[in-house]
């Protein structure tokens, strides 16, 4: 069954101060995955972008075996699932050297990109299209509803900028790693690595909007929010892992 193979070589710029990967490479990496896999498959960003369609991420959940480190060469393979109507699910299996070192899964929506709508599947794909989709799993994760939390620990607030932006004018879904990263100090990290790392996308955030971001402990794991104005805009739990 169909599955996209590429190899990333691990850049100085792609490293944390402890030389393991950070979470927003990680994700410009699974993107860049998931982009040519789409490409391969027919509904890539050129074969979809003049219908005025487009996708966009809701989740992600990224759980790690073991932290992937400078000169590592990690060999992302993806592929998607059959949709559910409105949803759909694209699966990644991580490797160093022939070791797995990870699994992630996404949800992603299709949209219309001159009103923001989301569109079903059938708006673009036929039956036929998905006969030969992978159905194998990289992992059976269901628990997507990240718990909120009243208040919490205001941490930093980040302004939206232009460098925050991608091609649909609001912030792309890897820089909200580095958002979510910047709640911890230098220290927290010192002989650790982030394990498994959720994030749900509730609302696009634009230029000038203001970010105030809350942590906040909860059953060995962090939950930390982005809230706009008190509303919630970006959901994270992490969890910490001793190396």
């Amino acid at each position: 069954m169909y599955r996209h193979k590429k190899i990333y070589e691990l850049r100085y710029t792609d490293i944390d101060a402890y030389d393991n990967l950070k979470p927003s490479s990680l994700l410009s990496f699974l993107q860049e995955s998931a982009c040519l896999s789409a490409d391969e498959l027919g509904f890539g960003y050129a074969d979809i972008a003049p219908k005025k369609m487009g996708f966009i991420i809701v989740n992600w959940y990224v759980e790690f075996f073991r932290p992937v480190k400078l000169g590592d060469k990690l060999e992302v393979y993806t592929w998607p699932l059959r949709p559910k109507f409105l949803i759909f699910l694209r699966d990644f299996e991580l490797f160093v050297g022939g070791e797995k070192v990870g699994v992630a899964t996404a949800r992603w929506c299709m949209i219309d990109t001159e009103n923001y709508s989301v569109l079903p599947a059938n708006a673009y794909f036929k039956e036929e299209d998905f006969a030969n989709y992978n159905t194998e799993r990289s992992i059976d994760f269901k628990t997507w509803k990240i718990p909120t939390h009243d208040g919490g620990e205001p941490v930093y607030t980040k302004k939206v900028t232009y460098s925050d932006y991608d091609h649909y004018f609001h912030v792309n879904n890897t820089k909200y790693a580095d958002f979510l990263t910047d709640v911890f100090s230098v220290e927290e990290f010192n002989c650790k690595y982030i394990k498994k790392l959720q994030i749900t996308y509730v609302k696009q955030c634009k230029i000038g909007e203001e970010i105030q971001f809350f942590r906040k402990a909860l059953d060995g794991a962090f939950i930390v929010e982005g809230r706009v104005e008190g509303e919630v805009r970006v959901q994270f739990k992490v969890e910490l892992n001793e190396i």
